[in-house]
């Protein structure tokens, strides 16, 4: 058991949850707490390097090779930077984690989900997040807030976007007691406010 705290947030690119990750280390900072703000894909070293081709590359990615460039991102990021700051009992915050697997290559892609759900067990060697926050919101909003700069992953295109909104949907619906849904077309106050509820119920 992890002395520390795990809590990811999860959604559709353009959703906010970066911008309430930033909110909520700034308050539990605020409050005294240690904290480690985190992503996937593209923590610190070699992270950035796998960031850099999953969202930049120009040429054909197959979805395979797409979820295991994923894992592998993952598998380094638990071991090297997550499970040491919870065994120190930082409270780690993670921009996407195993949900978005699930979420974008499986239901997304429509690679097998209980393939994705084992392989996510192996990337992750049992850790699995305390809290997990979705922001939900409606597809034309999110991608509308992305721009017209787009990385490969954000092009997908709006029934791919679809498909993983009803994905994340699904998985809150399966795990109610960590995964919480939040309307992500709130103004960003009172989105924060429902974040810390949450938080401080832990």
């Amino acid at each position: 058991m992890h002395r520390g705290l795990f809590i990811t947030f999860e959604g559709a690119d353009g959703c906010g949850k970066t911008t309430q990750i930033r909110l909520l280390d700034e308050y539990l900072r605020a409050k005294g707490k240690t904290t480690i703000l985190t992503r996937e894909p593209g923590a610190k070293g070699l992270g950035v390097k796998l960031r850099e081709i999953l969202l930049n590359y120009e040429g054909e990615v197959s979805p395979n090779c797409e979820s295991f460039l994923f894992l592998a991102d993952r598998a380094q990021h638990v071991d090297c930077i997550i499970k040491p700051a919870l065994k120190e009992g930082k409270i780690v915050l993670c921009d996407r984690h195993t949900d978005s697997t699930a979420a974008y290559q499986g239901y997304g892609r429509g690679i097998n989900l209980d393939e994705i759900k084992k392989l996510n067990e192996i990337a992750v060697s049992g850790l699995k997040p305390d809290l997990t926050i979705v922001f939900d919101i409606d597809i034309e909003t999110s991608l509308s807030r992305v721009g017209n700069e787009k990385d490969r992953m954000e092009s997908a295109g709006v029934e791919f976007f679809n498909r993983v909104r009803n994905g994340y949907l699904e998985i809150a619906k399966q795990e109610p007691d960590r995964v919480k849904i939040i309307n992500a077309s709130d103004t960003i106050d009172n989105i924060h406010k429902k974040v810390v509820e949450l938080v401080e119920k832990l």
